[in-house]
C-alpha cells in the first residue's frame, strides 16, 4: 500500500503559493528582453496544424525558457512528484501546460497512465528525459516507452543562448542572459516502431539530442539562423 504523502509545512505551503507567480513573472520578463528565433519549424508544425500528436523532449538544463518552445494544441509533460516538481507544475501551468506528475522511477505507472490518457484526450506529450535529476543527457526509458506504445514519434527540441550563465547545478543549467538571442532548434522526427529495444530507442532520442543541441550552440549568434515564430510581433 502507497504512504499517504507527507504533510507539507508551513514554510512549503508559502513556498506554493509566493514561488510559481514570481517564477513565471521572471520567466516572461527574460522572454521580452530576448530576441527568440526557431530553426526547423517544418519539422513541428505541420503535427500542429494537421492535428497530429508527436512525442516532446528537451534536456532539462534547457527548461527554463522552454514554455516558449511548445506552440501545440495543448501538451502533457511529465514532472516529478517531488516537492521542487510541485513548484514547476504550477509555474507552467501558468503557460497553458498541463503537468502530469511522475517519473522514470518512483511514481512512474501512475504518471505513464496520466500521459496516455492526456493523449487520448487529444494532447501532445513532453518529457525532460534526463529529470528530474540525471544523469545529465542520459535519456530515460519514459519518452521511448511513451512513443512505442502510442505509436507516435520523438521531435527533439534544444535551445542556446547567445550569452547565457550555467548554473553549478547537476545539468548545468541555462539562464541566458537578459538582451540575449535565443535559437530553439527542433530537430526532424525520430520514429519509435513498436520492435524498437528500449536501449536502442534511448539511444536515437540521445543522438537527436546532442545533435539539435549542438547545432543551436554553434548558430545562438548569428542572426541568419532561424526565424521569428509565425504570429509573433
Amino acid at each position: 500500500m502507497a504512504e499517504p504523502p507527507r504533510e507539507r509545512t508551513a514554510r512549503e505551503e508559502l513556498a506554493l503559493h509566493l514561488v510559481p507567480p514570481l517564477a513565471a513573472g521572471l520567466i516572461r520578463a527574460l522572454r521580452a528582453t530576448c530576441r527568440l528565433r526557431f530553426h526547423g519549424l517544418e519539422h513541428v508544425l505541420p503535427f500542429w496544424r494537421e492535428d497530429r500528436r508527436y512525442v516532446h523532449v528537451f534536456w532539462h538544463a534547457h527548461l527554463l525558457l522552454m514554455v516558449y518552445g511548445y506552440r501545440g494544441p495543448g501538451l502533457a509533460f511529465l514532472i516529478s512528484r517531488s516537492f521542487d516538481g510541485e513548484l514547476i507544475s504550477r509555474t507552467v501551468e501558468r503557460f497553458g501546460y498541463h503537468p502530469v506528475r511522475g517519473s522514470s522511477s518512483r511514481g512512474s505507472v501512475m504518471g505513464m497512465r496520466a500521459i496516455f490518457r492526456a493523449y487520448r484526450e487529444g494532447r501532445d506529450v513532453g518529457f525532460t528525459p534526463d529529470g528530474p535529476r540525471g544523469p545529465a543527457r542520459v535519456v530515460q526509458p519514459g519518452c521511448v516507452a511513451a512513443a512505442r506504445h502510442l505509436g507516435i514519434p520523438v521531435i527533439p527540441l534544444a535551445l542556446a543562448a547567445s550569452r547565457a550563465w550555467r548554473l553549478p547545478s547537476w545539468d548545468r543549467f541555462v539562464v541566458p542572459k537578459p538582451f540575449s538571442r535565443v535559437l530553439f532548434a527542433y530537430g526532424e522526427p525520430v520514429p519509435i516502431p513498436r520492435e524498437t529495444s528500449v536501449e536502442e530507442g534511448c539511444e536515437r532520442v540521445r543522438e537527436a539530442l546532442v545533435a539539435v543541441e549542438s547545432f543551436a550552440e554553434a548558430h545562438a549568434a548569428d542572426p541568419a539562423v532561424g526565424v521569428p515564430f509565425p504570429g509573433d510581433r
